[in-house]
């Protein structure tokens, strides 16, 4: 498998060696280089390539979201920074995670392993004749459409569901019964009256829960036999 290149923009040395030591103890992420402000990281980004940035929110000349507002085609990105309240912001970016420093190393790999399952995700092919990748889902007052692949798991909330994407949350009026009629079955599974998993993102399992993407989601006792098809 190969590595995952990624870079740090970060002011604060302490926090960059925190970060640079997590990524040496990861074996799937390969460091090419850290920066201590947003202008140097732009100057890198025009001649390199890279999969993943660690990108602070206080930089001096250039604020961290303002930098990544600045890119046309930016990499994955994980937010780190003290401040919770700008994760909205990033959220609406399309950032993959928000590191709330400081943080510890278990919560740094939850991060990173999000990374690592979107780039793993194959291309799809085209669809067949007639063949959707993707749902409409009532959202508010809007139609927001919603691809098979973006999709992580759908949750259950009393008459409301909860649909988690790797783009961040939507809150629906409808029933799981409903949104499962719309879901391709060999994409997704029932695993539990109240959760609906995509098979893909899907990293390990036992008899009684599921772990996507670094969550856990408790297995039901009348779903438990269909799990060893996966």
């Amino acid at each position: 498998m190969s590595k995952l290149r990624c870079i740090i923009v970060e002011d604060e040395p302490l926090a960059a060696k925190v970060l640079g030591d997590y990524i040496a103890q990861v074996p799937f992420l390969e460091l090419q280089g850290t920066f201590k402000d947003a202008i140097l990281a732009m100057e890198f980004l025009r001649s390199n390539k890279t999969d993943l940035m660690f990108l602070d929110i206080h930089l001096p000349k250039l604020k961290g979201m303002a930098f990544l507002k600045t890119l046309a085609d930016p990499p994955a990105v994980i937010i780190t920074t003290a401040y919770h309240q700008y994760a909205i912001e990033g959220f609406e970016l399309n950032v993959t995670d928000y590191l709330l420093k400081p943080f510890e190393f278990e919560r740094f790999l939850v991060a990173v392993n999000k990374v690592r399952t979107v780039q793993q995700q194959p291309v799809a092919p085209p669809s067949a004749a007639g063949e959707k990748d993707f749902i409409f889902v009532n959202v508010q007052k809007k139609k927001v459409k919603v691809l098979f692949t973006d999709i992580l798991y759908i949750e259950s909330q009393r008459e409301y569901i909860r649909i988690v994407t790797t783009r961040g949350e939507l809150l629906s009026k409808m029933s799981t019964n409903e949104i499962e009629e719309l879901l391709p079955p060999k994409l997704f599974r029932r695993v539990h009256r109240s959760f609906i998993v995509s098979v893909s993102k899907i990293n390990s399992y036992t008899a009684d829960e599921v772990d996507v993407n670094g969550t856990s989601i408790p297995i039901g006792r009348g779903y438990r036999d269909g799990i060893e098809g996966w």
